[in-house]
């Protein structure tokens, strides 16, 4: 009876576990963390650990993302993909409680950017040159790497920081945002370089999160990739799992390496899908 017990519970986190991949791949962040929740509930799981806190990292929801990762390096202390991301996040959720002090103190909320939003990557990141409104005196506060939040105000897309208005992105990589933004997609952005003169300065956009209705369609076409052409599951994502010079070692780390990749960072059953999932799913 206990051999009959033990073979239930395998099948059923397989079968959560390749519905949870599954629905990764499609971008269903809600029902990937209902499925991996419903896996750990059945006793500990580092790949169930991890893809929730890829899932929970990809809703936006930070906090519980860490704990998932933090879940899994209580399993495995030395786990890439937990290791990596956990110190991603407590980056992130340290940057913004900084600035969130700050805002309580009357001091300046400017905050610096999570390093990795710098890694340019094909389709997913682009620079983009922001007019400001005041010339130098807007600027005057402002230095590279600080973070920027994307405000669509009509047909113009904003870019603020510090909690006010500092200019307006460049209609050629704003109009697209615009609509991919009006249909669920996020992004993150910061400061790249500062002027040496005049009231422009460079930005670095990453989209941060797909919506489902947007799978398929590029956010920043290269030449030839004409509307929005179709991309393979782009690594990119806000938290990565892994890191690309690591790619051929994530067999290593999982059963179910989820090599969705495209290119996520960040949230099949496929050798290398596991950890890509967690860096992306």
């Amino acid at each position: 009876m206990a051999f009959e017990d033990a073979d239930i519970t395998t099948r059923q986190r397989r079968q959560l576990a390749d519905a949870a991949i599954a629905q990764a791949t499609r971008g269903e962040w809600e029902a990937a963390v209902d499925s991996n929740r419903l896996i750990l509930e059945l006793g500990p799981d580092i790949d169930a650990a991890n893809r929730l806190g890829k899932a929970l990292a990809e809703l936006g929801r930070h906090a519980e993302a860490l704990e998932a990762y933090e879940a899994a390096l209580e399993r495995d202390a030395t786990n890439r993909i937990a290791l990596r991301n956990a110190e991603r996040l407590r980056v992130l959720l340290a940057s913004t409680e900084a600035g969130r002090n700050a805002g309580r103190n009357g001091k300046s909320r400017l905050v610096k950017a999570p390093a990795n939003l710098f890694i340019e990557e094909m389709g997913k990141t682009a620079r983009a040159q922001v007019s400001t409104r005041s010339g130098q005196d807007a600027l005057a506060s402002l230095s590279p790497g600080d973070a920027v939040e994307l405000v669509a105000t009509g047909d113009e897309l904003e870019a603020h920081a510090g909690g006010h208005a500092i200019g307006t992105v460049e209609p050629r990589i704003a109009t697209r945002m615009l609509k991919l933004m009006a249909s669920g997609n996020r992004y993150e952005a910061a400061i790249t370089a500062l002027p040496a003169a005049g009231s422009e300065l460079t930005i670095m956009i990453r989209e941060s999160f797909t919506h489902p209705s947007n799978f398929g369609t590029v956010s920043f076409p290269t030449t030839g990739q004409v509307g929005g052409g179709v991309r393979p599951y782009i690594k990119g994502s806000a938290l990565r799992y892994d890191d690309d010079d690591e790619s051929e070692e994530t067999d290593e780390d999982s059963e179910e390496v989820e090599e969705l990749d495209t290119t996520l960072p960040e949230f099949s059953t496929e050798p290398d899908l596991e950890e890509e999932l967690v860096e992306e799913p």
